[in-house]
């Protein structure tokens, strides 16, 4: 502390996140002033070598940007494509890109929990610690990603950057022989699902809310995964209420060819990833946020373990708005996802025809998927050869950032009116702890900048 009462605290290098970025925190007086999640990764340019493209290079180019969640990138620029050129893929292939997108749902929020987040509950700097002090859990985890990477290398030809997805479908289906392995061992993996979801509902939470607009696709009797309607549920203090309140809140929607009218992209000058605004509001997409609007319609026996866990239960209105509490909800979502993977292979009948034709046409498409961290949008325009002329990616990192940077506010606002006391150690550990609830894929939200140089 200085002779101003100013404190500083700086995280050059945060630890287990998906990506590169650091921590700006700065306080006066017992006041939080600042507080900058600083986004440091060199932009990718994605969109801007999109262009020029032909249409049915995004899917393949797009899984690139992510290596936990390309599946999501592949799905959300299919959605597009298609979308653009006035195609629908329903049936069994659709239904073939909802058993993908579980098995990226199970191997990307199983690896939050168990790498990233459960060491900040059990006092352990890393997994190699908490390897040491709990090897059955984390031996568990693993086997329970590795079910999820088996259903990707099955469906997607590789467990990373799929190469079996194509417009209209895949390349290849399977036969209803090859799914049978997957769906025993899924049989298995529901088991660790449900200890998993037991295993960290036991953790001690802290104290916590998210003030925010949540915002996630809804698809009315599903749980949304892979298409819906973006449906926003209001922030408490809009409405009235404290920020932590946990009721839910009347929704709205807006359609998705709409999403540049209600999303707006911003830079801000500390970082290289743009932040977002819903209608000019924070807003916060995720776990939490799907779990909020779409959680009354989770099978019984999921809704009943989100019960058991202490979520409450969404059919009477309860909502999590604790971000220190979104572990158990990405359990319940793991748990879901393998539910659900079961349920596509038990019904599954192989399509005659691996794909539909997907001919190009000059339009604008939009397309939208839930990745485990959020609302993943994109937007193509084609020319009437198919070459694709313009490409924006919205991803929900970027989206939530500005949710992140006011709950860490928050959170060390809190702690200091509590404890003035309390050490910069001690709030630096919080802040990272923050900043892992949310799960930022921070390499996800650094495709572009605008840059502006001024000369003297």
């Amino acid at each position: 502390m200085t002779d101003q009462g100013t404190r500083v605290l700086r995280v050059n290098s945060l630890a287990r996140v998906e990506g590169e970025g650091a921590l700006h925190l700065r306080l006066d007086g017992g006041q939080v002033v600042d507080a900058h999640l600083k986004i440091y990764e060199p932009p990718r340019f994605f969109e801007a070598f999109l262009r020029g493209r032909s249409y049915t290079e995004p899917p393949d180019i797009t899984a690139r940007v992510c290596g936990i969640c390309p599946v999501a990138y592949q799905m959300s620029a299919c959605r597009a494509i298609e979308d653009a050129c006035g195609i629908t893929v329903d049936g069994q292939l659709d239904a073939l890109r909802r058993l993908l997108y579980c098995g990226e749902w199970i191997e990307s929020q199983t690896l939050h929990i168990y790498l990233l987040h459960a060491p900040d509950f059990l006092g352990q700097d890393s997994v190699i610690d908490l390897a040491r002090t709990h090897p059955a859990d984390v031996e568990r985890g693993l086997a329970l990603k590795q079910t999820g990477n088996a259903v990707v290398e099955l469906l997607g030809g590789r467990p990373i950057h799929p190469v079996n997805v194509c417009l209209g479908g895949f390349h290849r289906v399977p036969t209803r022989e090859e799914l049978r392995p997957l769906a025993e061992r899924l049989r298995r993996a529901r088991d660790a699902a449900e200890a998993t979801v037991r295993w960290v509902a036991g953790f001690d939470f802290p104290d916590g809310g998210s003030d925010h607009e949540f915002l996630a696709l809804a698809e009315p009797g599903s749980y949304a995964i892979g298409s819906g309607t973006p449906t926003v549920m209001p922030a408490p203090s809009t409405t009235g209420l404290p920020p932590d309140s946990d009721r839910a809140l009347p929704t709205r929607t807006f359609p998705l060819h709409a999403f540049a009218e209600h999303i707006t992209e911003t830079q801000v000058p500390h970082s290289t990833a743009l932040h977002s605004r819903l209608d000019g509001r924070r807003h916060l997409t995720g776990t939490l946020a799907r779990y909020a609007i779409s959680g009354r319609w989770l099978p019984p026996d999921v809704l009943s373990s989100a019960r058991e866990a202490g979520l409450g239960d969404p059919n009477e209105g309860a909502v999590c708005r604790n971000p220190f509490r979104s572990i158990i909800v990405r359990a319940i979502e793991v748990l879901y996802a393998v539910h659900e993977a079961q349920r596509l292979i038990d019904a599954y009948e192989r399509p005659p025809h691996p794909r539909l034709d997907v001919p190009a046409r000059a339009a604008t498409g939009h397309g939208a998927t839930e990745a485990p961290r959020g609302l993943l949008y994109h937007r193509y325009t084609l020319d009437a050869d198919g070459s694709v002329t313009d490409a924006v990616l919205v991803p929900p990192t970027a989206q939530n950032l500005a949710a992140i940077e006011h709950d860490l506010r928050r959170a060390v606002q809190c702690r200091l009116d509590s404890d003035s006391r309390t050490t910069d150690a001690e709030l630096t550990a919080l802040c990272e702890r923050v900043i892992r609830s949310h799960d930022p894929c921070i390499s996800c939200s650094t495709h572009f900048l605008d840059l502006t140089v001024e000369r003297g």
